[in-house]
């Protein structure tokens, strides 16, 4: 009975963790979608520009360069988008995750695909932030958009941290499938 009570916390835990990432998903489901109808209504009513999701104000960049401005909301978009990616791939592990049997080829590369999205994630980051950086040093009015790429070497550690953890995945499933043979 006692070998059980370890399954059921880790079952516990799947649940709950599950419910996290579910919530976690939905809502950034909900900003990528809003942020996607703040850029149609920049290019369908750039008069709107002043008035986007969270109150950025962004008029004055646009008004400067839309260039600048479409390249730095790409940006935005692009890592809002991977995020939401990111989550879905987790929800995806989670529900097809076997407790009592973890070491599979659909988790290993679950989580190897987690660490790639992890690691794009951190990398567009930061080059959003060194661009952001170089134009806020020629007047541009970037601030409103740093919130969006302030945890790039976050992501960028995580990245590596997940990584190992597939390689450890992978490694469990040779040493499970050599265990299987030997029985």
């Amino acid at each position: 009975m006692s070998a059980r009570k370890p399954l059921r916390l880790l079952q516990s835990i799947h649940h709950n963790g599950f419910q996290l990432c579910q919530q976690a998903f939905v809502g950034l489901c909900i900003e990528a979608g809003a942020l996607i109808v703040n850029f149609v209504f920049s290019i369908l009513k750039p008069e709107m520009v002043h008035n986007l999701y969270q109150k950025m104000d962004l008029s004055e960049l646009y008004n400067r360069s839309q260039w600048v401005f479409y390249g730095m909301y790409g940006f935005v978009l692009f890592l809002s988008i991977l995020k939401c990616i990111l989550f879905y791939i987790v929800i995806m592990l989670l529900l097809k995750l076997d407790l009592e049997k973890p070491f599979n080829t659909f988790v290993s590369t679950q989580i190897t695909q987690m660490s790639y999205l992890t690691l794009s994630i951190g990398i567009v980051s930061y080059i959003a932030s060194e661009i952001a950086k170089s134009l806020q040093q020629t007047g541009y009015e970037i601030e409103p958009l740093n919130q969006f790429w302030v945890d790039s070497e976050a992501f960028i550690l995580m990245a590596a941290v997940v990584y190992v953890i597939a390689v450890i995945f992978k490694k469990g499933i040779e040493l499970q499938s050599e265990n299987e043979l030997t029985i």
